[in-house]
């Protein structure tokens, strides 16, 4: 991969406003909504994160997403972004987020 592939992906802070339980995912996942800011405003995506995230806990959380792949369809829900993470040693995925609070919508750099 390319200096200006990478550039080219919009990893944006992104702060979980609102999340549901997804019982119609393949695996066990949850809706979320997260507000990017004024300029790209709430977009919605389905995450497979209740291993150690229940939806109380995410509100409120800024974490990092990708805006800028295709909308991808799971189940009857449009996910517009992809949440970001690794997997921690149990299988589980762990959210990747900012060590600090940062302006909404601030891209990676």
């Amino acid at each position: 991969m390319s200096w200006n592939e990478f550039t080219a992906i919009e990893l944006r802070v992104e702060c979980i406003v609102r999340a549901e339980d997804f019982p119609k995912a393949q695996k066990p996942a949850c809706k979320v909504w997260a507000d990017f800011g004024d300029t790209i405003g709430i977009k919605k995506s389905s995450a497979q994160i209740t291993g150690i995230y229940n939806k109380e806990s995410l509100i409120g959380k800024q974490i990092i997403g990708v805006v800028n792949f295709p909308p991808k369809q799971i189940a009857d829900f449009m996910s517009e972004f992809l949440l970001t993470g690794f997997y921690d040693a149990d299988g589980n995925i762990v959210l990747a987020i900012p060590e600090c609070k940062v302006p909404l919508g601030e891209k990676l750099s």
